[in-house]
């Protein structure tokens, strides 16, 4: 089975940064709305697309590059593309419809990801947070079928949460603080670790035995 880790935080805390020490012909890197890094740097698999079966398709196709590492930047605008682009066809119950699609889509994406990519690939699901009234930090996501039905984190065994202290100070929380939905097997990581993605996909290649 694949392994799917989940990258949240706000905009501005390095999620897109993280990816800067990987190799430009390290990884396939999904870029769903055609941002530009902060970093100069290209990597040579480059897929722009929001679409997921086009994603899956190019996740499969992984292999024949000698790839093994995934960034999919940013899961959460793969759900809200395809919300802009058909919300305003539907009314009443198809707009239901659309939400449940919606829901289909990302849930299918990751077992895709679980249940049909080789063991020793790891595939990054970078997205936003939103924080409710009381203080709790949850994955923003479209609609309430994929936080109440689903709950996407439940679905990973790794979520971290990118951060920022000061101007320039940027790292990963590896553990909830109570608040939020921050996770990892126990001694896989100190509590805070630098904002590498490279570093996070060799740790969790060296602590499975991927």
């Amino acid at each position: 089975m694949g392994e799917a880790v989940i990258i949240y935080g706000k905009s501005g805390t390095g999620k897109s940064r993280s990816l800067k020490n990987f190799g430009e012909d390290e990884i396939l890197f999904v870029n769903t709305v055609n941002k530009r890094l902060p970093f100069p740097k290209k990597f040579k698999y480059e897929y722009k697309s929001s679409n997921v079966e086009s994603v899956k398709n190019a996740l499969s196709k992984m292999g024949e590059h000698g790839i093994k590492t995934a960034v999919i930047d940013d899961f959460g605008y793969q759900q809200t593309a395809k919300f802009m682009a058909e919300h305003t066809k539907k009314a009443g119950g198809s707009q239901f419809d659309l939400y449940n699609s919606i829901a289909d889509d990302a849930y299918g994406l990751i077992m895709f990801i679980k249940n049909k990519l080789p063991d020793d690939v790891i595939v990054f699901l970078i997205m936003h947070e939103e924080t409710n009234d009381y203080g709790d930090t949850k994955l923003k996501t479209i609609g309430k079928l994929l936080d109440q039905k689903v709950c996407v984190e439940g679905l990973v065994t790794v979520c971290l949460r990118a951060m920022k202290e000061g101007t320039n100070k940027y790292f990963f929380r590896t553990q909830s603080d109570g608040q939020d939905i921050s996770k990892s097997p126990e001694d896989m990581f100190p509590l805070q670790i630098e904002n590498d993605l490279k570093a996070v996909a060799d740790r969790i290649r060296e602590y499975w035995g991927l």
